[in-house]
């Protein structure tokens, strides 16, 4: 993987904005969420993760379209990366997640912001995050979760960055916050 280089926003400790519905105007630039549907019964659920040409994902091409999925054990912690060109397409499919996003845009009007989100069974959100915005996620509560996502392209390694998690500078409060 190259190495991709970027002047971070210096940042107050602390989680941002919580963002607690869909439509929120705190929102960093070009985010978009949406609800999707859940079906629970005696069984278990049903959840519509994607459909092609529909939803936060439609302008995906599907030549290029890909769908991953990332188990991940209780009180994880996987953060930061971003990505120059790529589109994600997140969906918290299992459990809850603490959803970190951070506008490293320079020319964005929400340079610096911080948004956290809690999606999965709770909150059955998607979540759309473009290209500049670092993003990264601590799975809350006591069972795994799996987060399933659709890109824009193909992994390409040469596209993504990295930031440490508790990089000093975005200073984000990855601590349990008693609200």
């Amino acid at each position: 993987m190259s190495e991709i280089t970027i002047a971070l926003p210096q940042c107050e400790k602390g989680i941002g904005d919580v963002i607690l519905s869909v439509d929120s105007p705190k929102l960093i630039q070009g985010v978009k969420c949406a609800p999707i549907a859940l079906w629970p019964d005696d069984r278990g659920y049903f959840l519509e993760v994607q459909r092609a040409g529909f939803g936060l994902n439609a302008h995906f091409p599907k030549e290029t379209t890909q769908i991953s999925a990332a188990l991940n054990y209780p009180g994880i912690i996987k953060a930061f990366h971003f990505h120059r060109h790529q589109t994600d397409c997140w969906t918290p499919a299992m459990n809850m997640l603490q959803i970190v996003l951070i506008d490293l845009r320079p020319d964005s009007a929400t340079f610096g912001s911080r948004n956290t989100i809690y999606a999965g069974n709770l909150r059955p959100w998607q979540i759309l995050i473009p290209p500049g915005v670092a993003h990264g996620y601590k799975v809350v509560g006591t069972g795994p979760s799996l987060l399933i996502y659709a890109t824009d392209r193909f992994y390409n390694p040469a596209d993504e960055g990295r930031i440490a998690h508790n990089d000093p500078k975005l200073n984000y409060d990855w601590e349990l916050q008693h609200k």
